[in-house]
């Protein structure tokens, strides 16, 4: 038999049911017009915030010894436009003008492997073994290739369509620069109000996970993906010396990958290669010991400028470069393994946290 206590019961949870549904319908539908509004301008903040992570600590040097934080922002501002106006639009235009000649060989099929030149054979133990090696690859690859040239068209369009989006990504990297400079300056109560909102979600560990992601995007943006650009623009200024045609387009596939960890060793070796059956002896052993110079140059910098080992795994990175360049265009490829490094370090962490061996 049914109550009025329990008839009252069930009309209060029915209502209150409601009201929960209604308010979580607000708050959904607020949510989808923020994020709407926001969008065009999502990838701008990310910038600006990871920017200003990984390089608070220089910021915070030079206002030391400035004496002035403005001065700091201003300076560091200035450096970071020089460094996008500069090496970074060369790379873009480069790849541009790469990913042309690229699109020009598929509808034309123009594709050829330069034979090795007479040379070759002279080359001491190795000579014979390397013309023959060399004379049958170009012959082979180039068959291959005008085989694949239709089947590859299709990626020759996608590649001109993100290289051409190269522009718009400079634009949104000048303008991430500019508002990471206003950040520097608030960053303590900025790092205060997200830690607060950390709280809600991560609880006691806030502090831990702030931290954490604050270590990872500077690991992530400085060992990786800065040694990368470094490494690569310093490759395409040798790469302009000697002449090699495509000097751009190679720099990028450099950039990409030192980004993904492989390491532009494996592009340098035929380009070095390439070098000693067209340059005289002089200029080629000059231009070779100046590459694997550049190729050791993560060896190098990478000890000084990460605070630890990178704990993210090679397939997350690759997984970024490819997503986030496919989602966002160039500014992707830098956008995405920082993001992903960062949501998987935060992950990782969260879970071992609740694994019964932590406990």
């Amino acid at each position: 038999m049914v109550t009025r206590r329990d008839e009252t019961t069930r009309h209060l949870t029915s209502s209150l049911t409601v009201d929960v549904g209604i308010r979580i319908g607000v708050v959904a539908l607020l949510l989808y017009w923020s994020l709407k509004v926001i969008g065009p301008f999502l990838t701008v903040g990310l910038w600006s915030a990871i920017l200003t992570v990984a390089l608070y600590p220089l910021f915070n040097w030079l206002a030391g010894r400035l004496g002035s934080r403005r001065w700091a922002a201003t300076l560091i501002t200035l450096l970071s436009l020089v460094i996008v106006i500069g090496p970074v639009t060369w790379l873009v235009f480069a790849l541009i003008g790469g990913v042309n000649v690229i699109v020009s060989g598929f509808d034309h099929e123009v594709f050829s492997i330069p034979l090795p030149a007479d040379s070759v054979k002279a080359w001491p133990l190795i000579g014979e073994p390397v013309y023959r090696l060399w004379t049958q690859t170009a012959t082979d690859v180039k068959k291959t290739l005008l085989e694949a040239a239709p089947m590859l068209k299709p990626l020759g369009s996608k590649l001109l369509e993100i290289a051409g989006a190269g522009v718009f990504s400079l634009l949104e990297f000048v303008a991430a620069i500019v508002i990471a400079g206003f950040l520097y300056s608030p960053g303590p109560q900025l790092a205060a109000s997200l830690g607060a909102m950390m709280r809600r979600i991560f609880g006691h560990r806030s502090e831990e996970m702030l931290r954490l992601a604050g270590s990872t995007v500077r690991n992530v943006s400085r060992g990786v993906v800065g040694i990368s650009l470094v490494q690569s623009f310093l490759a395409g200024l040798g790469f302009l010396a000697v002449g090699i045609p495509g000097a751009g387009f190679f720099s990028f596939i450099a950039l990409v990958l030192g980004i993904i960890q492989i390491g532009p060793t494996i592009l340098f070796i035929p380009i070095v290669l390439w070098s000693w059956t067209t340059l005289d002896t002089t200029n080629a052993l000059i231009f070779t010991a100046y590459m694997v110079a550049v190729g050791l140059i993560d060896n190098v910098l990478r000890p000084f400028v990460m605070a630890h080992g990178l704990a993210t795994p090679m397939p997350i990175i690759f997984i970024g470069v490819v997503g986030g360049t496919l989602a966002y265009g160039i500014s992707g490829l830098f956008l995405g393994p920082i993001v992903l490094s960062v949501t998987w370090a935060l992950l990782v962490a969260w879970v071992q946290d609740d694994s019964p061996e932590a406990r």
